[in-house]
């Protein structure tokens, strides 16, 4: 019989509280008046709970912003999606050395910070005179999500025999059909992986929503926050009330695609 291991499950078991005590007290402390917060046991449970910071939250805009931010993240993530799909399909069918070198362009990518390219990214959207709209934060948002989207994609596009692409090339399909019809299909478990990662960083962005926007109405969720706290920096359980309530839907969409996250994650690079 396999020995119990006492020193990992109590690690374990000390990760765990370290972990939940903060989200807890965050939860409980949402639930308190502003003067409770103040006279009551941190960690307590709140006798008189109250959900009146939920609602002083949502009657401060938050389904508008919460529309902006989905906004923002189905349009960049979408687009990543395209053009990044299109892109690994290339690299891992063609056959002309160009191709080749657009891959190690991709891996270069990575190396590229986001705030060091921000004046730039500000100069084009400027000039494209798409300053303060929401597309100002989707397009630079796709372009950094597109290179390691690309790297995810390929790895596992490698993985699919070559011998289906020739079955299908002998009946005479071309490379569209054969992206449609093969690759497509087969590569669900890491379009679903490269659209909960990519979604979960564009709706956690913070920088490029801070510069490329400048109006009230044009704010994401995360801005959202930010500006709440500094309208509400005494009142902190209608502050945490908001940060719950921003982290729902990236909570939603982890719990529900968790496991293809991991295994889309680990795909293709066993080889």
């Amino acid at each position: 019989m396999r020995r119990t291991n006492a020193p990992g499950a109590l690690g374990g078991l000390v990760w765990l509280l370290i972990v939940l005590v903060p989200v807890y007290w965050v939860l409980v402390t949402s639930l308190r008046t502003r003067e409770g917060f103040f006279d009551a046991n941190p960690l307590a449970v709140p006798t008189r709970p109250t959900l009146e910071n939920y609602r002083l939250v949502l009657d401060n805009g938050f389904a508008h912003f919460l529309w902006n931010s989905v906004v923002v993240t189905a349009g960049a993530t979408l687009l990543t999606l395209v053009v990044s799909f299109l892109a690994a399909y290339a690299i891992v069918r063609g056959t002309s050395r160009a191709l080749r070198w657009t891959f190690s362009v991709f891996l270069l990518g990575l190396a590229i910070p986001l705030q060091a390219t921000i004046i730039p990214v500000y100069y084009l959207i400027a000039k494209a005179q798409m300053y303060d709209t929401l597309g100002a934060v989707v397009l630079p948002s796709a372009a950094f999500a597109i290179p390691l989207t690309v790297i995810i994609l390929v790895n596992f596009l490698r993985d699919i025999p070559d011998e289906l692409y020739e079955s299908m090339r002998a009946d005479g399909a071309g490379h569209w059909r054969m992206l449609w019809n093969l690759a497509l299909p087969l590569s669900r478990p890491a379009l679903i992986t490269v659209t909960i990662y990519d979604a979960l960083n564009v709706w956690n962005g913070f920088l490029f929503p801070l510069i490329l926007t400048q109006s009230p109405d044009k704010r994401v969720l995360p801005l959202f926050v930010w500006s709440f706290q500094g309208e509400f920096t005494i009142n902190v359980p209608a502050i945490l009330a908001a940060v719950i309530l921003s982290t729902l839907p990236t909570l939603a969409l982890y719990v529900l695609g968790r496991r293809q996250l991991i295994g889309g994650l680990t795909a293709g690079f066993g080889k």
